[in-house]
This record gives C-alpha cells, structure tokens and sequence, in this order.
C-alpha cells in the first residue's frame, strides 16, 4: 500500500514559521501537518520557552529533532574549529541531517517561511521526495502580515526580539556585535559558555565567534557598541514612528553592514 504524502513545518523559535503555522491552522485545518524543531540544545531560554507557548496556543505536539551526537562531539570531528559563515557545519550536521533521516525516503511536502518581501531561498532539500512550497509568497503575505498574524493568535513575539532579531544558538556567529553585548548581559552564565569555546583549543590555535577579535575583547568595548547602536536606533525610529522596537531593531540589525551572509532558513526563520 502506497504510503500518504507527509506534511511538515519545521518551527525555528522565530517569527515567520511561526506565523506560518498560524495560517496553515487557519487556511488549511484538514492537514495532518507534523510540526518539528531541530534541537541543538544550545537554545536560549526563551526559545524553548516560545516553543511551548505555540503548543499551549495552537494545541499542537511539535516535535524534536535531535543530532545522534551533540555540538561538542561534532566540535572535536572538525578539529576544533567553531563554526562560521563560510563554514556552518553546525547547520549540517544538527539540522539538516536530523531532518532527513526524520523524514526518511517518505515523500513529504515541506512548508517553509519566506516571506513575499524576502530576496533568500533557505534550506532547499536536494532529496528528491521532499517538495518545498512557500504559502506566504503564494499569498503575497510580507512581514506586516506576519506581525498581524502573530498578535491574533495571541501567540505574540518571543521575548529574545528585545535585544535579538533572529532565533538560533545562543552562540551563532550571524550575532552582531550588539547582541554578544546583549547576550552577555541578559545571559552571563551563556555568554561565558560561548568565552570558553573560544579559548578552549589543546593545539594552541585561535578561533572567535565574531571576525577580528575574541568575545572579551568586544565586551572591552561595550560602551562603544551600546553607543553606536542607539545612535542607529535613533535614526531608524525617526523615519517611522508606528513601528515597534522590536521592529526597529530588526532593521538595524539586518542594516549592519559587518555581516553580509543570510543566515540559513533551517535556524532562523
């Protein structure tokens, strides 16, 4: 007997596959769709706390995915190199692997979170049973829609948007300087985690989270970051005056030009 098609959302901790399971609740309550993420247990706190407030709120199971072996193991594999844009074996190995032997040889429909006003394509499988399709670019829906959806559900934002505007590891190198700053400050006990793995290196080699200088050496700096970015989030406020602070950070983050990489759809959506 032929099996069913699968459908699946992977839920990130962030806004937009949030939303996305929002709308898929609203347009499409026949579907038995099988909601997941990808467990890397170096969450934030709020993340796993965002994660139970979609099930409380739209009375679903989402399950977790999880690597055979965790980040340290697959730290030491790559010699003790930490991961980076040019080099997001975490992405690989933590994510995407986990997700394809979840959805094994089944064929699938994966339902993804980009926006209609997003220029990136994310996480694509090269496996042929896995279909991606993209509701919010297929409804013209754009981050004002998204934010709309959000608050009817009574879902909201989660609560790292006050200092973060992505979800992912509390130590993913696409952080800005002022979130490090942030992490910091909102999670000492964290950011001293994410120190370590930079000093922790038995060959001697150097490897920081951020191009140019060690963790502690951009937390010398703290005023000077905190400065520069309330003088851009002055400016930013000041071409619109409706938009949330939330909002406002997002744009100043995603305006930073010491990052040019998207991050990659499976953590940050």
């Amino acid at each position: 007997m032929t099996k069913p098609v699968r459908h699946i959302l992977g839920l990130s901790g962030g806004k937009d596959s949030t939303a996305l399971a929002v709308l898929m609740r609203q347009k499409h309550p026949e579907l038995q769709i099988e909601y997941f993420f990808c467990d890397t247990h170096k969450e934030l706190p709020e993340t796993e706390e965002y994660l139970d407030r979609i099930e409380a709120r739209l009375g679903i199971t989402i399950t977790r995915l999880e690597a055979e072996r965790g980040f340290d193991h697959w730290l030491d594999v790559y010699g003790g190199t930490l991961p980076s844009p040019k080099m997001r074996w975490c992405t690989k190995q933590m994510k995407i692997l986990p997700l394809e032997k979840f959805i094994g040889n089944d064929e699938a429909i994966s339902y993804i979170g980009i926006r209609a006003d997003e220029n990136r394509d994310g996480y694509i499988s090269t496996k042929p049973n896995i279909k991606p399709v993209f509701p919010f670019k297929e409804h013209g829906l754009v981050k004002a829609d998204i934010l709309r959806l959000l608050e009817d559900s009574g879902i909201g934002m989660p609560d790292y948007y006050r200092w973060r505007s992505r979800s992912g590891c509390f130590f993913c190198f696409f952080q800005r300087k002022y979130e490090w700053v942030m992490l910091a400050q909102e999670h000492p006990d964290l950011f001293n985690e994410a120190v370590r793995y930079e000093q922790e290196h038995s060959d001697g080699r150097e490897y920081t989270w951020t191009q140019g200088e060690t963790l502690q050496e951009l937390l010398e700096r703290k005023d000077e970051i905190l400065f520069d970015h309330e003088r851009l989030i002055d400016k930013e406020r000041k071409k619109s005056e409706n938009r949330s602070l939330a909002e406002i950070l997002e744009s100043v983050l995603d305006d930073d030009s010491m990052d040019t990489d998207m991050p990659c759809l499976a953590c940050h959506t």
